[in-house]
C-alpha cells in the first residue's frame, strides 16, 4: 500500500476517537398480535436462539463480528458483555 499523504494520515488518525454504536443481535421473537397486546411485566418472551448461541455485532446494518454473551465479575459483576469470537472479513466489512 502506498504511503498516505500527511493530511490523509492525520484525518485517518483523528477518526479513531469518533464514538460509534455497536448493536448486539441476540435473537428474534415472533409472538402473535394478541400475545403482544396482552404482555405485561413478568411476561417471558421466547426467542429463536439459545443461551449458548453466538450473537452478532452490528454497526448500522453491517455485521462486524460474532461473539458470546458473558457476565462480568468483580466491580462490574452482573453486567452483560460480549466476548468476540470471530471478526467479519475486512473486505466484506468495507463493502
Amino acid at each position: 500500500m502506498p504511503d498516505m499523504p500527511k493530511a490523509a494520515a492525520l484525518r485517518s488518525h483523528s477518526l479513531h476517537g469518533l464514538p460509534i454504536e455497536i448493536r448486539v443481535y441476540v435473537g428474534r421473537a415472533r409472538p402473535r398480535l394478541g400475545e403482544m397486546m396482552s404482555m405485561e411485566p413478568d411476561t417471558v418472551l421466547p426467542l429463536d436462539s439459545r443461551v449458548d448461541d453466538k450473537v452478532g455485532l452490528f454497526v448500522g446494518d453491517r455485521l462486524i463480528a460474532e461473539g458470546e454473551l458473558v457476565e462480568l465479575d468483580g466491580a462490574r459483576a452482573g453486567q452483560l458483555a460480549v466476548r468476540i469470537t470471530d471478526m467479519a472479513d475486512r473486505a466484506d466489512a468495507g463493502a
